[in-house]
């Protein structure tokens, strides 16, 4: 090639660059936590519990990307994000300021192991989650697979005011009378909520209720079987962890993409 053709070439496309995606709707559901839409491009597939680079240029015109769980389910046209409020973050300082027409960045390679394919087939599927970690299970709640995996489907939310349970609620709420996910969900799908500093109807960390036995008394089953009962964890890390070693306690094995089991964490995790 003369230099003469090679400077009026057209120049390389990175294939695995983020594209900008169009922000369709923002709600702010407390002073930490709030959700966004965004356009979906017509080519991007993900398994729901996936999550994905997201994020926004930076001054000097760099991306500045973090991974987020997707909080919508697969067959959705539009991609749903829960985010926490971090003022001085690199990133959510600025992404809690973003407004219907803005763009953000997606990623092209969603990843993840709170999937399916990462669990053995079992009867009740538990979603542990703290904080924003709910994101994840706001997509495997609406998935239908889900329903014709599990008899029954228990969602533990916990968080430390009642205000910051708004979204877990919402999404719990809207699938038991979704126009078809409802009649899948009905009978099977199950909120259990917990606060750790305000008054509510249940109160303590996950992880305590699970060793006194409380959490089963509660919901009216047995505490966890390995032969019945199948696992996903997300939340902060202390949380994770600590439940992770309730789960092999109990004699569940952890599980991935490669080598399926009866339950798997996000340790990608963060918020």
């Amino acid at each position: 090639m003369t230099t003469a053709n090679a400077e009026t070439a057209a120049p390389r496309v990175n294939p695995n660059a983020p594209t900008e995606e169009t922000v369709l709707s923002v709600h702010h559901y407390t002073d930490r936590l709030f959700k966004f839409r965004l356009t979906r491009p017509a080519a991007f597939r993900f398994r729901s519990g996936e999550f994905i680079m997201i994020g926004l240029y930076k001054p000097d015109g760099k991306p500045l990307l973090r991974a987020y769980s997707i909080a919508s389910p697969s067959w959705d046209e539009e991609l749903e994000f829960y985010s926490i409020k971090v003022q001085d973050g690199p990133l959510t300082s600025r992404l809690q300021t973003i407004q219907p027409g803005d763009k953000v960045l997606l990623g092209k390679k969603p990843v993840g192991t709170l999937v399916h394919d990462a669990l053995v087939p079992g009867k009740r599927l538990w979603c542990f989650s703290t904080g924003t970690g709910f994101a994840p299970f706001a997509s495997v709640i609406r998935d239908p697979e889900t329903y014709e995996k599990f008899d029954e489907v228990i969602v533990t939310h916990t968080c430390r005011d009642v205000a910051e349970l708004a979204y877990s609620r919402e999404i719990v709420d809207e699938t038991l009378n979704h126009e078809f996910l409802g009649e899948m969900a009905q009978g099977k799908l199950r909120l259990y909520a917990t606060c750790t500093r305000e008054a509510f109807d249940q109160s303590g960390r996950p992880t305590d209720l699970i060793r006194s036995g409380k959490l089963f008394e509660d919901l009216g089953i047995p505490a966890l079987d390995p032969a019945v009962d199948r696992a996903m964890i997300c939340g902060s890390m202390p949380m994770t962890l600590e439940m992770k070693d309730l789960m092999i306690e109990a004699g569940l094995n952890e599980g991935s993409n490669a080598a399926p089991a009866e339950f798997v964490i996000e340790k990608a995790f963060v918020g």
